[in-house]
């Protein structure tokens, strides 16, 4: 059974206000992993007394509380992503879209990556790495002609 946004948030220790509960909402269903000023735009005309602080303040809270993640673009803007598992995304060098890469050919490149290279990064950072985020760089490839 799939838990409420309310019961979700009370799992995280977070208020659930309309218009937390909104921007969520709205986030979970986006493929598009909008900025914050996408997400205000799509949601304002729907709920009232929104800010575009409010907004920002809410995507701090999710991301701190593990239901979002914030992904950075080359060009130093944010987008989001309340999908939190393991998953890799391509991020367009001239337009900062952000796309999923499909989950078989994502795992495919997580499963290849050597443990030996990550358990070396463990033991010289001295950290625990308990989760990976890739993001690839790519820009439109030339027609094939």
């Amino acid at each position: 059974m799939m838990a409420t946004t309310r019961e979700l948030f009370a799992r995280h220790n977070l208020r659930c206000t309309a218009q937390r509960r909104a921007l969520y909402e709205n986030l979970a269903e986006s493929r598009s992993h909008p900025t914050a000023e996408e997400l205000f735009l799509t949601v304002k005309p729907s709920t009232t007394r929104l800010s575009l602080a409010t907004v920002y303040n809410t995507l701090e809270a999710l991301c701190k509380a593990g239901l979002a993640r914030k992904l950075p673009t080359s060009n130093g803007s944010c987008r989001y992503d309340a999908d939190t598992s393991e998953h890799l995304h391509v991020c367009f060098r001239e337009s900062n879209e952000i796309q999923d890469v499909p989950s078989e050919l994502g795992s495919k490149l997580i499963e290849h990556l050597p443990r030996s290279v990550i358990a070396e990064i463990e033991l010289k950072l001295g950290v625990q790495v308990d989760g990976l985020n890739i993001q690839l760089l790519a820009r439109p490839s030339p027609p094939r002609g």
